[in-house]
This record gives C-alpha cells, sequence and structure tokens, in this order.
C-alpha cells in the first residue's frame, strides 16, 4: 500500500532514500506507485539523491550507494547546517547538569555543543578535540582534562593507542560524540578506523551516550564500523529526519530528542 505524501520534496526524498535502502534496487514505476508521484517527480528525486551521492542510477531507476564520501575537514564541515548544529547544541546544552563530567568528542557538531557550555559553572569537561580545548580555556566554571596522543590532522583529535590507554583512567556522566553516518542496518560508522578505535573507548566511560548528529548524517553508510545504534542511550538530532526514519528508529526503542 502506497505510504501517505510526505509535505515537502526534501521529505519526499528521504522517505524514497529509506525505501531504497529497504529495497537495495527499486524502479522508476514502483517509486510512482508506492509515492503516488509522476515519472518525471520520480526521475528528479533520484537525480538529486545521486547528486547527493546517496544513490546511483542505474536502468529504470535506482540503487543504494552504500559508500559515504570522504569527510570534510572540520574547519569546512562548521558551516554545513550551522543553524541546525545550533539548535542540537542548545538542546543538548539543556540536558547538562551543573557538577557533571561530561566527555566532548570530536567534529563539528559536538563543537557547537561545547560552544553552549562556556557560560556552565561547575563542570568538568574531558575531551580529545582541539577545537575544543581551544574553545574552553579560560571558562571559569570548566575545569578541563586534555587527553593527548596522535594528532589527526582532519577533524583536529587525538586519537591512538595513548589516547586509548589515559581513557581507560576515567569514568562521565555524559558522553557526547558525532557521527559520520548512521544506518538502520550497519549502525554507526566514520571514515578512519583508528578514530572508531578511539570513539568506542569513548562510549565505555559513559554513563549515557548521547550522539548529535543532523539529519544528513541518517540512511548513509561509511567504512569503518563503530557501534550498534543499540549502544547509544540518546540521539539529538533536527526536525528534518525523515518521518519514516524516525518512526524506525522509535521501533528499535532508540530514545530521541528532536531539536
Amino acid at each position: 500500500m502506497a505510504i501517505d505524501l510526505p509535505f515537502s520534496a526534501e521529505e519526499r526524498q528521504n522517505a524514497i532514500l529509506e525505501y531504497i535502502s529497504k529495497e537495495k534496487r527499486v524502479s522508476v514505476l514502483a517509486l510512482c506507485k508506492e509515492f503516488g508521484i509522476s515519472e518525471a517527480t520520480a526521475r528528479r528525486d533520484l537525480e538529486i539523491l545521486e547528486k547527493s551521492g546517496r544513490v546511483k542510477r542505474v536502468w529504470g531507476g535506482a540503487i543504494i550507494d552504500d559508500t559515504s564520501p570522504p569527510e570534510l575537514p572540520i574547519l569546512i564541515r562548521e558551516s554545513e547546517q550551522s543553524i541546525e548544529k545550533i539548535k542540537i547544541g542548545q538542546a543538548v546544552a539543556k540536558l547538562i547538569e551543573p557538577g557533571e563530567t561530561v566527555f566532548l568528542g570530536s567534529g563539528s557538531t559536538v563543537l557547537e555543543v561545547a560552544r553552549q557550555l562556556q557560560n556552565c559553572q561547575e563542570l568538568t569537561v574531558l575531551t580529545n578535540s582541539l577545537p575544543i580545548v581551544n574553545l574552553l580555556i579560560g571558562c571559569k566554571g570548566i575545569t578541563m582534562v586534555v587527553f593527548g596522543g596522535e594528532l589527526r590532522d582532519s577533524e583536529l583529535s587525538f586519537i591512538g593507542h595513548i589516547t586509548e590507554s589515559a581513557l581507560k583512567e576515567v569514568r562521565a556522566d555524559k558522553v557526547i560524540l558525532g557521527a559520520r553516518a548512521i544506518s538502520l542496518e550497519y549502525g554507526i560508522t566514520s571514515d578512519s578506523l583508528a578514530e572508531t578505535l578511539t570513539d568506542r573507548a569513548i562510549i565505555k566511560i559513559g554513563r549515557q551516550v548521547i550522539l548529535v548528529a543532523d539529519h544528513t548524517k541518517f540512511g548513509s553508510v561509511s567504512t569503518a564500523f563503530l557501534a550498534p545504534l543499540e549502544d547509544i542511550n540518546l540521539i539529538v538530532t533536527d526536525h528534518s529526519i525523515s518521518k519514516d526514519y524516525l518512526k524506525s528508529l522509535e521501533e528499535k526503542g532508540i530514545e530521541l530528542l528532536l531539536a
């Protein structure tokens, strides 16, 4: 039975992406029947999804493109989905209580969380992110613990054996991590195997693990497996996430907060 037509072209395209992810390969005619749209609209939606790198066009239809393109450096990504990231940062900051110990991981969305915490009082921040260190230096209410190691140039984060060894000595009330790609089938993935190993160690120290990601990170898969979605206690994202994806995550029992 065909699903209800989404309210906007973007929502429809996200729903089409989810449909292709489940079916693996779909025809233009199947999309017309499923979504109640014309062939011209279906082809136009597939062209847009292909340009975004999320599907591949094939004769008569499309298949899912499971490989995400390489991640841009953090200093460039700061300007992408900036409004969504600000709202996510504000929502997460409200979840943090005075006196807590919080681990802030790497990434542009987590960096926005850090910006919202600059005026916090009685907060201990653990981090392996150089931009977060630079941002929070001098904040009177924040005690910082920095984890060194091998510097990953594109992310400006410290990773590797030294970082992971030091992580064994601490615990955090909340761990806040970003994500390269999030998939219902393949979980959370990254484009750096070395960084995923460090991020796995980070997840282990948290009483509550919060994943922060804007809507563009959902429905894609990158090279290196980080963790199953079930390892995450809460996902904070924006309202542009597709309704179908939202429903699927809720059916998995994953708590979500829309910023």
